[in-house]
């Protein structure tokens, strides 16, 4: 998980595989009922609308609930209202249009929702107990892998080394992962999730402390190894790369060995399972996450760096 940009304690081991700082984008790290630190005052949240334009949208500040009722039906109603914007930007071209309104508030809403229940498992298991069958699903393969993500975090206070831009259209990224789906037998939901979880989609440009660079944060020692000679920086480059070092490591006989090696915690590996699976039964969840923004979690509480009404 909005998107949070964690830094992660890495063994000497993943510094040698592709070492990064995880940027926790769907589900990303931290936040809680109150909205987050570091933002404009919060006001009341709008009520979500049950079709893209059929009601004001969330704010992208608005106060969330505290209470399981209240969060179990923001994230029915945002749920109800996520998937019809998704498919009205789908059936246009993501390879070419920017996401409409509806979709990046709507996903910065779920996104929100997911972080604070990953903050508070006893608020997780009562909300996702009032919750119907087609929405508890996601809301727990999603707020686990932000849960997950969470344990391996630790604040960082320098937000002037985190230098963000926008990343490529949502179209172009998702036909780089089917392409090196196929060319290395990977699923592509799996370099999505990766790539989801690594840089938040490329939002994130600044490398690691670790100084792994790139959208799928590699060092430059294992870019040579698997680079195949691309640019470390170039999505489509990285993207066969991250899917050339999966097949090396046990892509696709065993995807926990391959995501171990890519970053050698289970923590890690679950999280990006859990967003694979969701895209897997959803093709919709990638355009969701791909709107999903950047949080840095630091000392005083987690601010967000990108995405609507951030002052930076």
């Amino acid at each position: 998980m909005g998107i949070v940009a964690c830094v992660i304690r890495m063994s000497k081991r993943r510094y040698r595989a592709l070492g990064a700082a995880v940027v926790l984008l769907v589900a990303g790290c931290g936040g809680g009922a109150d909205g987050e630190r570091g933002q404009p005052p919060p006001s009341r949240a709008a009520t979500t609308p049950a079709s893209p334009s059929a009601a004001p949208l969330p704010e992208p500040n608005g106060r969330l609930a505290k209470d399981p009722e209240g969060l179990a039906e923001d994230l029915n109603r945002t749920h109800r209202a996520l998937g019809p914007a998704v498919d009205a930007w789908v059936r246009g071209d993501p390879s070419r249009t920017r996401p409409p309104e509806a979709v990046v508030h709507l996903a910065l809403r779920q996104q929100r929702l997911y972080r604070a229940l990953a903050r508070d498992s006893g608020l997780e298991r009562r909300t996702i107990a009032r919750l119907p069958g087609a929405v508890a699903g996601p809301t727990r393969d999603n707020v686990t892998a932000v849960g997950k993500l969470l344990e391996l975090a630790k604040p960082e206070d320098d937000l002037g080394k985190f230098r963000t831009r926008e990343p490529v259209p949502a179209g172009v990224l998702l036909k780089h992962f089917k392409d090196a789906g196929k060319r290395f037998g990977v699923d592509w939901q799996v370099l999505a999730g990766i790539m989801l979880v690594e840089t938040k989609y490329g939002r994130v440009k600044s490398p690691s402390w670790a100084g792994a660079q790139g959208p799928m944060q590699f060092l430059p020692a294992t870019w040579r190894q698997s680079g195949m000679d691309g640019d470390i920086h170039d999505p489509r480059d990285a993207v066969m790369g991250a899917a050339n070092y999966l097949t090396s490591s046990g892509a696709p006989d065993d995807y926990r060995r391959a995501l171990h090696a890519y970053n050698p915690t289970p923590l890690y590996v679950e999280a990006v399972q859990r967003h694979a699976r969701q895209m897997r039964r959803d093709p919709r969840a990638y355009y969701a996450y791909y709107n999903w923004q950047v949080f840095v979690v630091t000392s005083r509480g987690d601010v967000r760096i990108t995405g609507p009404g951030v002052r930076r």
